[in-house]
């Protein structure tokens, strides 16, 4: 049986969490619009990020994506990881004024595991079996099947609890109408612009410390940066890598860069040739080179990814180093592959224009060891189309695509599964090369049957070894997270994974 547990008090020492009294409006702005605020109908940053304010779940995270007990006390869990037992905390209630409590809980992932709502997040409830309900604080869970990641999964948004009245009230409007434990609830939502106002309810001492924040939509970069050094934004996130400059060495501003778990990589379609072909896979891998890359499409900031998986996830494995950029040796494999000249191919990704920019630098570095790259982006409605429309591996169109994504479980299960099983093939999630290797995928089935973390991180070191040896990516980079804010404002940050935190958001004197 694992156990594990943290005081309250603990946490709050640990976050640097102390009294205060709430003092002014902070206004955010970003590149998107919120598009809903019912955790588990979320798939965007933004909007995640924003339901964070109003939302929390039993399990969460730090800004560093550290996993650490919300509304739950303590948990725990079989030998098998089958059953979970978790013990709430007492005394809290939703900015409405309803009662936290076992009940809630089992009503609120009730509603959102109910096939019949069409919530997006369906997926991550899908291994729950039951759950009961054996006192007014204590939530035990049964799944179907062993789940070793299941409380790295309970602490993505997702599974935020929400209030059984608004349930009620609201149903299928939730996404409009969003009530939970958080230290913020809404106060009002236009199209660009959404503002939660302090949760008179809320559970934790001296929190929050700013009494509201707005949300902005501000898509052009250069306005975000021009709204800051106005004033009339106090925190802005991204900040193109393009534009950091113009902010780093400004006294009025804090540039904060810092490592993010996305892994940039090209999936290649190992279903097709060439690129069936270990020796081609590995030719592409030695025709890029890693170090330009940062430079020229992320201006540095970032690292060279050493394993299929970023260093800040949990279960990363270093591979002793990343791909090195050797164009001499990427001929000599192709031309042992039976492509002395090259070959051509097709290159998809999306339309945002940082992805633009690093597909024709990749078109240039494959080109110069003569593979012939077409740059295809594409709108996200032909995107899911072309790639989450085929039914069969057999049928997919798919070359090469280059992707970017960040395990929001902050578990190496969350990329592994999803983009390097069989499991993950589409559509039902985004393993776009079609890559399966059986010791791979009984590695990956292997950490999902133990809730042990040192034999979880036994089956991930081993299949990250077995991934790196086959190539099906072209291994690339993990961008930095970049944000700005003025000086005199703290606690707001953005996880490894691109959301947002602001509990702790702050105005210094």
């Amino acid at each position: 049986m694992l156990k594990w547990t943290l005081p309250l008090a603990a946490l709050l020492a640990t976050a640097g969490l102390a009294p205060a009294q709430a003092a002014g409006n902070v206004t955010m702005a970003f590149d998107n619009n919120v598009l809903g605020l019912n955790p588990a109908n979320l798939n965007d940053n933004l909007s995640m990020s924003a339901s964070r304010t109003i939302m929390q779940g039993l399990f969460g995270f730090d800004k560093d994506m550290k996993l650490h007990p919300l509304l739950a006390e303590s948990y725990e869990a079989n030998d098998n990881a089958t059953v979970f037992t978790i013990h709430l905390r007492k005394g809290i209630t939703f900015s409405d004024g309803t009662p936290f409590n076992a009940a809630a809980v089992k009503t609120s992932f009730d509603f959102m595991r109910d096939p019949a709502n069409h919530l997006k997040r369906l997926s991550l409830y899908a291994p729950i079996d039951k759950i009961e309900t054996p006192d007014d604080s204590t939530v035990k869970i049964t799944l179907k099947q062993p789940f070793g990641p299941f409380i790295a999964n309970l602490a993505h948004i997702a599974f935020a609890v929400m209030s059984p009245k608004a349930i009620a009230e609201y149903g299928k409007d939730l996404d409009r109408h969003a009530v939970g434990t958080g230290p913020f609830m809404l106060d009002s939502w236009q199209t660009d612009t959404l503002k939660v106002v302090k949760n008179p309810h809320y559970w934790q001492p001296g929190l929050p410390k700013v009494d509201s924040l707005t949300i902005k939509s501000v898509p052009e970069d250069g306005t975000r940066i021009s709204m800051l050094q106005a004033g009339e934004a106090q925190f802005i996130f991204p900040v193109p890598p393009g534009m950091a400059q113009s902010l780093e060495h400004n006294a009025k501003f804090d540039l904060i860069h810092k490592p993010s778990i996305y892994a940039r990589y090209v999936a290649m379609n190992v279903l097709k040739k060439p690129f069936d072909d270990v020796r081609v896979r590995e030719a592409l891998n030695y025709a890029v080179n890693k170090d330009a890359l940062l430079k020229v499409v992320f201006n540095g900031y970032g690292q060279k990814l050493d394993s299929a998986l970023p260093s800040g996830l949990a279960g990363y494995s270093s591979q002793g180093g990343a791909w090195p950029y050797d164009p001499a040796k990427a001929k000599k494999l192709l031309a042992e592959a039976g492509y002395p000249n090259g070959f051509s191919t097709v290159l998809w990704g999306n339309s945002a224009s940082l992805t633009r920019k690093a597909m024709v630098f990749l078109q240039q570095q494959l080109g110069a060891v003569g593979v012939k790259v077409e740059v295809e982006p594409l709108e996200a409605g032909v995107m899911i189309s072309r790639i989450y429309g085929v039914q069969k591996p057999e049928e997919a169109q798919t070359q090469l695509y280059y992707g970017g994504w960040s395990a929001s479980t902050g578990d190496a299960d969350w990329e592994l599964r999803p983009l390097l099983s069989k499991m993950g093939f589409p559509p039902t999630l985004y393993n776009t090369g079609y890559y399966s290797n059986p010791k791979v995928d009984a590695d990956v089935q292997g950490a999902l049957e133990t809730a042990d973390a040192a034999k979880r991180a036994a089956f991930y070191k081993d299949a990250q070894a077995q991934i790196w040896k086959d190539a099906p990516w072209i291994f690339l980079v993990s961008e930095n997270i970049l944000y700005a804010r003025v000086k005199n404002l703290s606690g707001i940050d953005v996880m490894p994974d691109g959301q947002t935190l602001t509990l702790d958001a702050a105005f210094t004197k």
